[in-house]
């Protein structure tokens, strides 16, 4: 369904892989949320240390320092004030030790007690081994914590990949789709309205690392327009197609 009042979703918790993830895929949504009252709690599980030019030790902590200064500004456009790190290495996740993600997220969400938690499906949205493992954590994290939130998966409709030329020239889902769903199997489709795409694309200006050549190669109008939905469903639809 499409929606512009977003009170139905309460208190959030938003788990992503890596700085800008929140951003791209709900940060329409959780300003928003913020924007209502509502408490919105960010959790990433790595500092993207992986996503800079230098892949040597000392490249990759300079890395880390860049994007986590990013990030901390881009949350601060959203309006979001709390966030957690889980502290994995980028790019290592699936191959990581599951528990002490799981343990972590299972005491934040006794805590918290949200009433929605949106986060990666199975498929990882861009088939990224990191995103998929982030969606295994919080599969069990939910199995364990006492609290009974909402899961909502990030996924797609044929009809609002708008630019898909744009999706192969810069290879978004060379490791793996989106899952595509119906129109109406969606629980969220979020068109942003001018001002809250300006506000999701100023958050994702600030983790230039990761987008200024994007943005510089395809010019901030195709790009505003790329980013200009957010759309979620039920695990329990995403999985029956």
């Amino acid at each position: 369904m499409s929606a512009t009042d977003l009170s139905w979703l309460g208190g959030t918790v938003v788990v992503w892989a890596h700085p800008d993830d929140e951003t791209y895929l709900s940060g329409g949504t959780v300003a928003a949320l913020v924007d209502l009252g509502l408490r919105v709690v960010s959790v990433t599980a790595t500092r993207g240390e992986a996503g800079g030019p230098d892949p040597s030790p000392a490249g990759r902590t300079a890395t880390a320092r860049l994007r986590t200064a990013e990030l901390e500004d881009a949350l601060q456009v959203l309006g979001v004030t709390e966030h957690h790190w889980l502290g994995y290495e980028d790019g290592r996740c699936a191959d990581a030790d599951p528990e002490p993600a799981v343990r972590c997220l299972a005491d934040l969400l006794d805590d918290v007690r949200p009433d929605t938690v949106l986060t990666f499906g199975p498929d990882g949205f861009t088939g990224h081994p990191d995103h998929q493992a982030v969606s295994r954590w919080v599969d069990l994290a939910l199995g364990r914590t006492a609290a009974r939130p909402r899961l909502l998966h990030a996924v797609a409709t044929e009809q609002d990949r708008v630019d898909p030329q744009l999706d192969e020239d810069f290879g978004v889902y060379e490791l793996g789709q989106p899952r595509l769903v119906e129109p109406d199997e969606l629980a969220l489709r979020l068109d942003l309205d001018p001002a809250s795409l300006r506000r999701k694309v100023t958050a994702l200006e600030l983790q230039a690392s990761q987008t200024a050549g994007l943005i510089e190669a395809v010019g901030l109008p195709r790009f505003s327009a790329w980013v200009a939905v957010e759309a979620f469903a039920d695990p329990a639809t995403v999985a029956a197609r």
